[in-house]
């Protein structure tokens, strides 16, 4: 036994600083493992709660856009309409009055497939005759046919007899 412990080479200089026990070092115990599953879900719950939060307050419906005057609130009539353009030449809107006198005004594009909408009073409804469409017209809200989502919103001010458009939710 002895000639064979002097026929082996002295282990490296840096073994004797940094006496590592390789096999014990790789083993991770149970109580480890649950740490260490536990820390990680709670961190992941951290950041979705972080992404969540901070995702709704980046990507909120952002009301942007020059004041641009509409139209005369004499010149609608309760349950009427009017068609213009907002914020630019290429973006056409209808503000809509309702029985209530109240005025919204929506882009005029379909969120199905872009076909203009026109406002039916007899049914308080915006509607999209290319693939019919339907549009509530107090809200913009989808209430039958092919289109998924609700009109763009054009926000209003009335100034006296003016009404001006000030926004537009992207």
């Amino acid at each position: 036994m002895e000639a064979e412990d002097r026929n082996r080479p002295a282990p490296p200089r840096w073994r004797e600083d940094f006496p590592i026990q390789w096999e014990r070092d790789q083993y991770i115990g149970r109580r480890e493992l649950a740490k260490f599953l536990t820390l990680g879900s709670a961190l992941l719950a951290g950041m979705s709660a972080t992404v969540a939060v901070v995702g709704r307050w980046l990507f909120r419906p952002r009301l942007d856009g020059p004041r641009a005057l509409v139209g005369r609130v004499s010149a609608i009539p309760p349950g009427g309409s009017m068609l213009f353009r907002y914020p630019g030449d290429q973006d056409p809107c209808i503000l809509v009055r309702g029985q209530d006198g109240a005025f919204r005004a929506y882009s005029q594009v379909c969120t199905h497939l872009s076909c203009a909408v026109v406002h039916r009073p007899d049914r308080n409804a915006l509607f999209c005759p290319c693939h019919h469409g339907w549009f509530d017209a107090a809200s913009g809200a989808v209430t039958g046919g092919p289109p998924t989502r609700p009109l763009p919103r054009i926000r209003l001010e009335v100034d006296g007899d003016q009404v001006f458009a000030v926004g537009k939710e992207v």
